[in-house]
């Protein structure tokens, strides 16, 4: 009898937390690319002086490019069972809500726009947050029903 015999197939909610953590690890490599971020000879290590640009529109730093890198791996790692992914959708994106709180009231300006953030950063932590918070609810329950399920039928549960 193999380890994973009863490991049933995986999840949404962990698909999900995959992918999002791939397009975050993937988006912080992109950050260091020159060509793929514009004014690559710009790139401070953080703050508003940070004159590069992800694809010409997303102001970043290195700070910024290194959190995509944390985020993404922290995405990869906890894709691997249902709980932890179902945390970080949901954990990630209030972090979002936070960071689009933050580059609504900091002022861009200012040297405490640390990360740094513009306008389109703020639309796209809109989506994120919302997006993010979306999935873990709604896939999380549908894995805890599934899960459920399993346990009212006398099935094994996944080792999670």
């Amino acid at each position: 009898m193999e380890y994973n015999q009863f490991r049933p197939a995986i999840t949404p909610v962990e698909k999900a937390a995959g992918a999002i953590g791939a397009i975050f690890l993937l988006v912080g490599i992109l950050g260091f690319i020159p060509g793929i971020t514009t004014h690559y000879d710009a790139l401070s290590w953080a703050g508003r002086e940070s004159g590069a640009a992800l694809l010409g529109i997303f102001q970043v730093s290195v700070l910024h490019n290194l959190i995509h890198l944390l985020f993404g791996v922290a995405g990869l790692v906890m894709a691997r069972h249902a709980n932890p992914a179902r945390a970080f959708l949901i954990v990630g994106g209030v972090i979002y809500a936070l960071m689009l709180v933050y580059g609504l009231l900091i002022d861009r300006a200012d040297s405490a726009n640390l990360v740094p953030v513009n306008t389109a950063d703020n639309w796209l932590h809109l989506f994120l947050a919302a997006g993010m918070i979306v999935l873990g609810v709604a896939l999380g329950r549908r894995e805890a029903v599934a899960t459920a399920a399993r346990s009212r039928s006398g099935l094994p549960r996944a080792a999670h």
